[in-house]
This record gives C-alpha cells, structure tokens and sequence, in this order.
C-alpha cells in the first residue's frame, strides 16, 4: 500500500498546486504532514511527467504556468471468502459472493 500513498501524495500535491495555494514549501511540507525533502521529490517527479510547475515568491504558492491535468485512478480488487473487495482510492466496497457472477461476466 506503499504506493497508494506515493500517489495519494501526488494528487494532492497537484489539488493544491492547481489551486494556487500552497504556502511556502515549509508550510506545505507540513499541511502535507511530509518532510520538506519529500516534497522536492514529489515536485520533481510532477515534472519528469511534464507538470510545468513554477514558484511565485511574491504570492508564496506553487503554481502551473500552463494547461496541466492530473488523474490518478486507484483500482485494487482482492476474492476470498465469497466475497470480493473492491478499493477505490483509499475507500472500499465490500459485494456478495452472487454480485461476483455480475462483475465477471
């Protein structure tokens, strides 16, 4: 579940971005509840993906200077017991066994 929270991290890191209200990068760390070093990471790796993110020092806030969309689907589904278990970022679902026949066919 390592990996959730990677992109968990990702998504919100985006929201607030796009947003235009981030704060300081130490502010944002800690509304992140991550250290500062992680966040660099993560705003590193928004732009290998090609985020153009940009920093205003006047307003205090990350922000795009141009069009960018980010969209992060979390789909994990686990059988046992009759039953099955669908995770839907960071939410789950729980069906009967006669609903498994429905989503299989």
């Amino acid at each position: 579940m390592k990996n959730i929270k990677h992109l968990e991290r990702l998504q919100q890191l985006h929201l607030r971005i796009e947003q235009e209200n981030t704060g300081t990068p130490k502010e944002l760390a800690r509304f992140m509840n991550i250290s500062e070093r992680l966040l660099y990471n993560l705003i590193e790796e928004l732009k290998d993906i090609g985020a153009p993110i940009h920093y205003n020092r006047s307003l205090k806030t990350y922000y795009y200077n141009d069009d960018f969309k980010l969209q992060i689907k979390i789909s994990v589904t686990a059988l046992r017991n009759n039953e099955i278990l669908q995770l839907f970022g960071g939410t789950y679902l729980l069906r009967p066994n006669n609903l498994i026949k429905e989503l299989c066919s």
